[in-house]
């Protein structure tokens, strides 16, 4: 199964670069640097940092939302939300794009589009969009059933990986669960 990793800083208790160390050091087979209240500077130099530290565990860095430090880095690896991805430049430099979906709608508008895969959030409920009412497995299971990778996204744990594998995701999205550990 596909586990990525999404960051965030705020959420880590001690050093961020240290706690990037100890999660390519687990299963994960991708970590989405997800830090968009930075500036592209302050974004740039964080990638810089954490590309180099996934390299040396052969784990793969996925961008988000700064498509222009991507390039600027050569970085061939970028996560969108979908209003930012539809009008996003430079599409054809990308080898992948991942593109953040909150309905079929959306995922059919980022299949559309030619997104390489879609996170779908999200699943379960999270601290993260506290509030809001999950979308759940049927959700999940309507957007896998098009013609797209798909990775489950909000509220991901332990305890409900498998339901999201058995609803026919490709793999999930965990963010607390590794910057936390």
């Amino acid at each position: 199964m596909y586990k990525i990793c999404i960051t965030n800083r705020h959420l880590v208790k001690g050093d961020f670069l240290e706690q990037i160390k100890k999660v390519a050091l687990t299963d994960v087979n991708a970590i989405i640097l997800r830090e968009k209240d930075l500036s592209e500077e302050e974004y740039l130099d964080l990638a810089k940092k954490v590309i180099a530290i996934c390299e040396k565990q052969g784990k793969k860095v996925i961008l988000h939302s700064f498509w222009g430090v991507a390039i600027k880095l050569n970085h061939p690896f970028i996560h969108m939300p979908l209003d930012k991805f539809l009008e996003m430049e430079n599409k054809s430099f990308f080898k992948e794009i991942g593109v953040s979906i909150h309905s079929v709608d959306e995922a059919m508008i980022a299949i559309k589009n030619n997104a390489s895969y879609i996170t779908a959030s999200h699943i379960f409920r999270t601290d993260c969009k506290k509030g809001l009412e999950p979308r759940g497995l049927e959700f999940l299971r309507e957007v896998t059933s098009l013609n797209i990778t798909v990775y489950a996204l909000g509220g991901i744990n332990k305890d409900n990986i498998d339901k999201c594998i058995e609803a026919g995701a490709d793999g999930v999205c965990l963010m607390s669960g590794y910057m936390m550990i």
